[in-house]
């Protein structure tokens, strides 16, 4: 699950969309904001891939409306980031869904994106290079008030459409209801812009998906937690059950961790990947509990919930895995894509051979966008179920 701008006029841009559109802003803002995808605050800043290193784009942060796990609603951040290249007629949008970042508020893409030490930040800008809008959230309970419900993926795909929404909302110039949409994500962020896929016919129909492009998917939860007790990703394993906990309370996580279960919970709260990854690495769960949550049934049946699979995507999808993932095991990844081609999915499957969980992002990230344009092109998808 892990992976990890000096904007000149940014200042200028962010005023210049405001006043160009006000009644927007006025009936999406504040306490008027109601629909999933509304806009509740909208403020210019910056998007650095890395530190100091300069694009010539604009970008915001906004909260905006979205839906829990439990269908109530919510309020989730996320940054808008658009070429500053002068083209006013409609661009693609790609909402685009992180990577494993951490639990804590400064974790939230978000607030790295004016510093550049935001992980994914450089194939953010691959994107944006191209041409095209972004939109990326930092899912629910990241840079807002609660818990991240990390690993929740209803949670997750509601953040991901919803984002792609409120950037259509906000009046920039090309960013419209007319955009197609593109949905993309690997890791965590694959899990997020999977069940994006699975919910956009029934929750945002309206957008013009035109395709998902998403690898290293954990598409089933408890699959990987088995693979991952004792080993390399075990604080997964707890990060991924503090995120159910934070999203259905009742599960009532601490009373099954000991005194070092709850003292590593507690720090992943406030941490983020870098040190997570460390911290929580190669812990047993009969270690760090008094009685296993995965063997209970209210647990399984939440763990569950977050399974993909279930239902066939409308419009294509990108799936990639690599071979040897030392975090995801390939065989999840084979198995989402043999329920969504049993279901009657187009799905383009792509295998990278002899590489992990790192690698496979790294090099998959480029094909994946490809094929993405080739979506917006209008060129038609070739599965190969």
């Amino acid at each position: 699950m892990p992976i990890r701008t000096q904007v000149t006029g940014v200042l200028a841009a962010g005023l210049l969309v405001a006043a160009a559109t006000p009644a927007a802003f006025a009936a999406e803002s504040g306490a008027d904001a109601a629909r999933p995808g509304d806009v509740v605050s909208s403020e210019p800043t910056a998007f650095h891939p890395l530190p100091g290193q300069w694009t010539n784009t604009k970008a915001w942060h906004i909260t905006y409306r979205s839906t829990t796990a439990r269908g109530g609603p919510n309020v989730v951040s996320g940054t808008v980031i658009v070429p500053d290249d002068g083209r006013t007629g409609p661009r693609p949008l790609v909402t685009y869904a992180v990577g494993t970042v951490g639990m804590g508020d400064s974790c939230a893409p978000s607030a790295g994106f004016p510093y550049g030490t935001t992980i994914e930040a450089t194939l953010i800008n691959q994107i944006v290079q191209r041409g095209w809008a972004v939109a990326v959230t930092d899912y629910e309970g990241l840079g807002t008030p609660g818990d991240h419900t990390y690993t929740v993926g209803r949670a997750e795909g509601t953040a991901v459409l919803d984002a792609a929404r409120a950037a259509q909302r906000l009046g920039i110039p090309g960013v419209s209801a007319e955009s197609p949409v593109g949905i993309m994500g690997y890791s965590q962020g694959g899990q997020a812009s999977s069940w994006a896929a699975e919910l956009h016919q029934s929750y945002a129909p309206e957008l013009k998906v035109k395709g998902t492009a998403t690898g290293g998917v954990p598409a089933d939860l408890m699959a990987v937690a088995h693979s991952n007790d004792g080993g390399l990703g075990s604080g997964l394993i707890f990060m991924a059950a503090a995120g159910q906990d934070a999203a259905f309370p009742e599960l009532r996580l601490d009373t099954y961790l000991n005194g070092a279960g709850k003292a590593l919970v507690d720090y992943f709260k406030t941490h983020c990947v870098a040190v997570d990854s460390v911290t929580g690495s190669f812990k047993k769960i009969t270690d760090l509990t008094v009685k296993n949550p995965l063997e209970q049934a209210d647990w399984q049946a939440r763990l569950n919930e977050s399974r993909l699979g279930t239902v066939a995507p409308d419009a294509p999808v990108y799936l990639y895995h690599g071979t040897v993932d030392e975090l995801i095991p390939y065989e999840v990844g084979r198995g989402l894509r043999a329920d969504w081609c049993g279901r009657g999915a187009s799905v383009s499957w792509h295998a990278l051979p002899l590489l992990g969980h790192i690698g496979g992002v790294t090099v998959g990230a480029l094909p994946a966008a490809d094929w993405l344009g080739d979506r917006f092109a209008g060129r038609p998808a070739q599965g190969n179920c």
